[in-house]
């Protein structure tokens, strides 16, 4: 591409994984895939979401990798993955399979991630084989399983048919994104994060975002505006945990206690005051400490009931 895809200093600057591999998905679509840490660590698998790509996980990454076995992958169309005709649930969920079989051992227990379209990405293979056999604990962050367009608060309408309809189209925009600039910085922080969010992070997102080609951003729009993966949700019975903010304007809070209600085995929900859909990025602190508690109650160490079914709130900025 000729323009940057993401920030190459400070804490959201993706770290050089240990190896680098080409998964391929069902379907024969190529998918660019990321083994960050040491072998043989308890290994962590992170789905992004739409319009992002494994550097949208750098914090994460950077962090967890200095004692767990961090997997990160493009989505097709994302990042490094080519763009692909088959853009579907069925598409995503497929893709992690194939991630999840070429990258773990055999009936090896990960912790799996994701954020946005890659939670959508989990839902939609949680009744899979290869999830399930794969599937030790899951985190859930700023997603929801349905009605993705109807709940959006991007615009500042009243809640109905003409706020969904101008929502949709705005969404699946074929427009270009253009270079990062002042106003498109303001723009981005509006839609997708907290307005507390510091400017580097920001900066960072914004790079992730423009990166993607406006194709691939049109053609995941118009799945998403049709997604019900309420199913999925009830069939993921892998012991899940859910985080949200509360200043989430594309998956708002309503979505998360949605997905705790009818989760199978819930380990209660976050609610983040002020935070906004990036949550990885604006409180990465507090992901990774999400993460690092699944890997240990339920890869490293012995399962044990974690969590309620209510929201917990955390102070922003904690």
């Amino acid at each position: 591409m000729s323009r940057l895809t993401h920030v190459t200093t400070g804490p959201y600057a993706p770290p050089a994984p240990a190896r680098e591999l080409t998964v391929v998905s069902a379907d024969g679509a190529r998918l660019h895939a990321e083994v960050h840490g040491p072998e043989g660590a308890p290994p962590v698998v992170l789905a992004h979401g739409w319009t992002c790509s494994t550097a949208f996980w750098a914090a994460q990454i950077r962090e967890l990798a200095a004692d767990h076995r961090v997997i990160a992958y493009d989505q097709r169309g994302h990042g490094r993955s080519p763009a692909s005709p088959a853009c579907s649930t069925r598409a995503l969920a497929d893709d992690l399979e194939a991630v999840l079989a070429q990258t773990l051992e055999r009936g090896e227990p990960a912790v799996i991630v994701g954020h946005s379209m890659g939670g959508m990405t989990v839902m939609a293979a949680a009744a899979r084989p290869r999830f399930h056999e794969h599937a030790a604990a899951v985190l859930l962050c700023s997603t929801g399983s349905s009605r993705l367009v109807a709940e959006s608060r991007v615009l500042p309408l009243r809640a109905g048919g003409l706020r969904t309809w101008l929502t949709a189209r705005v969404l699946a925009s074929r427009a270009p994104l253009g270079p990062v600039t002042p106003l498109a910085r303001r723009i981005l922080k509006y839609v997708t994060m907290g307005p507390g969010s510091a400017p580097h992070m920001v900066e960072a997102c914004a790079r992730i975002v423009h990166a993607c080609p406006r194709a691939v951003r049109h053609t995941w729009a118009r799945v998403l505006a049709q997604l019900d993966l309420d199913h999925g949700v009830r069939e993921l019975s892998a012991p899940t945990a859910v985080v949200t903010g509360t200043a989430d304007r594309l998956t708002p809070p309503v979505h998360a206690r949605a997905l705790i209600a009818a989760l199978p085995h819930p380990l209660g929900l976050t609610e983040l005051p002020g935070m906004g859909h990036m949550t990885p990025v604006e409180a990465p602190e507090l992901v990774n400490g999400k993460i690092r508690e699944l890997v240990t109650a339920y890869v490293t160490g012995a399962p044990e009931e974690a969590g309620a079914d209510g929201p917990e709130r955390i102070k922003e900025g904690s």
